[in-house]
């Protein structure tokens, strides 16, 4: 039931995102100049490299998935082992792969404050244009979600310190979180090739 309630929510928030699209399409077919001008101030090069740092996030939080369907929690062995032959990384439980992905997640964060430090200074604002609105609100909302799931992720690997055992109930939240993960990352993979490749 958690599953199919967290797909049904999911895609209730897939409409939400599709509203936000159709804004900035509207908007974009209403004030086809201000596009010209303001759509250049984003720096495209860094962006990139920001949604590659997201995507990579997807592959580490679904090899965590993996260690929860396995029923392995934790690193099979001290900490320092999956850097010797002896144990490698695919000896990581789902604590070391959420936590790197909770890791590089706050980095995208870190990465889009910093982009948006940038982009004021450049005076793209959200008042400064129909433009600076959408990006802001788009961007922005996204942001949010992507802090949502940082939460989340901190509080299953909390759970799986306070459990006793690591159950069925317990990797079914370790995937369910999963399922928002990924749905956060497709989307900012929409977002980023309509707002910043999209000409």
């Amino acid at each position: 039931m958690v599953q199919v309630g967290t797909i049904v929510w999911l895609a209730s928030e897939l409409m939400f995102f599709a509203g936000l699209f159709a804004i900035y399409f509207t908007i974009r077919a209403v004030q086809p100049g201000v596009w010209a001008t303001e759509a250049a101030k984003l720096n495209i090069p860094f962006s990139g490299a920001n949604t590659v740092n997201l995507v990579l996030t997807s592959v580490w939080c679904q090899m965590g998935v993996f260690a929860a369907e396995r029923m392995q929690p934790a690193n099979l062995g001290p900490w320092w082992t999956p850097w010797t032959r002896a144990y490698g990384w695919r000896s990581w439980g789902m604590r070391q792969w959420y936590t790197i992905t909770y890791l590089f997640g706050s980095l995208f964060v870190a990465g889009q404050v910093y982009e948006y430090a940038n982009l004021v200074r450049d005076n793209l604002t959200l008042s400064s244009s129909g433009y600076g609105s959408i990006f802001y609100m788009a961007t922005g909302f996204h942001g949010l979600h992507v802090t949502g799931g940082l939460i989340a992720f901190l509080l299953i690997i909390g759970r799986s310190f306070a459990v006793k055992r690591f159950g069925h109930k317990e990797a079914t939240s370790a995937i369910v979180t999963s399922y928002y993960w990924h749905f956060v990352d497709v989307v900012w993979v929409g977002l980023f090739a309509t707002i910043y490749l999209l000409k």
